[in-house]
């Protein structure tokens, strides 16, 4: 066998199981709430940035597929689930669609910040924070979409799943534009 070929099984293997590793971190932050201002926070948006640009594009949607995956099958690892697990009625209910927004959001930020050699410019945590924020858009826009869905649209549909979490938002997305500037090689691979 050519050891090129066995070499590139042994990453690939390697990336997969590191992306499963991913999993179990989003899955810790969902259950762990911070006190915070108007509604109590969870930094699972903070690991779905985090996976994107740590991992790259590919391997980051890949996590939060997995993610998604585990938590179909019934594993609790959506925030609020019981030790037992809903499965497909977690996704299928009116935060589903902000799941399924996680993998948008790591593939744009592994986008945003997939370069080889990867190293950010110090000067510019402005254009950081800019791209992490638009890499969170897809999160909110999936979201609030499947909330109208759900709950229909004459509810108020930005007031229940959007404005509680702003605040909560902009100090996550700036906490790891710091984190990235304090410690620009993020990269794994």
């Amino acid at each position: 066998m050519n050891i090129l070929i066995r070499k590139k099984i042994q990453t690939n293997t390697y990336k997969v199981l590191v992306a499963f590793l991913f999993t179990i971190l989003l899955s810790l932050s969902s259950k762990i709430q911070v006190p915070f201002y108007p509604v109590p926070m969870t930094m699972q948006t903070f690991i779905v940035l985090f996976t994107g640009l740590t991992l790259g594009p590919g391997y980051g949607f890949l996590a939060l597929s997995l993610y998604i995956l585990e938590g179909a099958l019934g594993l609790p690892v959506f925030a609020g689930t019981p030790v037992k697990g809903i499965g497909l009625s977690y996704l299928l209910g009116p935060t589903g669609g902000y799941v399924f927004g996680f993998a948008f959001s790591a593939l744009l930020a592994g986008m945003f910040f997939a370069q080889k050699n990867f190293f950010i410019n110090k000067k510019n945590i402005f254009m950081t924070f800019l791209k992490l924020t638009v890499a969170l858009i897809p999160t909110y826009f999936v979201g609030l979409i499947w909330l109208g869905i759900v709950l229909g649209w004459d509810k108020p549909i930005l007031e229940l799943g959007f404005y509680p979490f702003f605040l909560g938002e902009i100090f996550k997305i700036s906490l790891l534009a710091i984190l990235i500037h304090k410690f620009p090689r993020f990269k794994i691979f």
